[in-house]
């Protein structure tokens, strides 16, 4: 295992322990704390926050994949192109429930008198926008590099 991609899995390693101790402790517990006062949004909230988990985790899943490739110097292939797809796909995801969930959170923080919850809301949805962008251009870019590579490896 070389070095670089060592230190890269160990901090997507780390990015996943807070996501995961939020999805074990704190997810129900404020579930439990909020049926009384939201009984009818909580369990789409509960919902909504462990399908953005799981979109999360498979995204973290992919980028290991796409740094084992680099170990196996097999970055430019079909395979890394799929892991950047998922990737996308999963940030696209969460994008989309918080679009959805955003009139439930805008109830929520009236209710609750907490406008901080919107702008949380929209700096999550931002956020994994920003990352299906990215994921969108260098799977394009290595989309390209491929072909560029195939190219130059028929000619002589």
């Amino acid at each position: 295992m070389k070095r670089e991609t060592l230190f890269l899995k160990i901090a997507v390693f780390l990015m996943g322990l807070p996501v995961l101790a939020l999805c074990i402790v704190v997810v129900p517990r404020v579930a439990m704390g909020a049926a009384s006062h939201f009984p009818k949004t909580t369990f789409f909230a509960v919902i909504g926050a462990y399908a953005t988990a799981i979109a999360y985790f498979v995204a973290l899943y992919m980028t290991i994949k796409l740094l084992s490739y680099i170990d196996q110097n097999i970055a430019f292939s079909e395979r890394s192109v799929k892991a950047l797809i998922n990737i996308k796909y999963c940030a696209i995801i969460i994008s989309s429930i918080y679009v959805v969930g955003m009139p439930l959170i805008y109830y929520v923080a009236e209710v609750d008198d907490a406008p901080g919850l919107i702008i949380i809301g929209m700096v999550i949805f931002f956020a994994s926008f920003v990352v299906a962008v990215f994921a969108a251009v260098l799977q394009k870019l290595l989309k390209n590099a491929i072909d560029i590579k195939s190219e130059n490896d028929l000619t002589v």
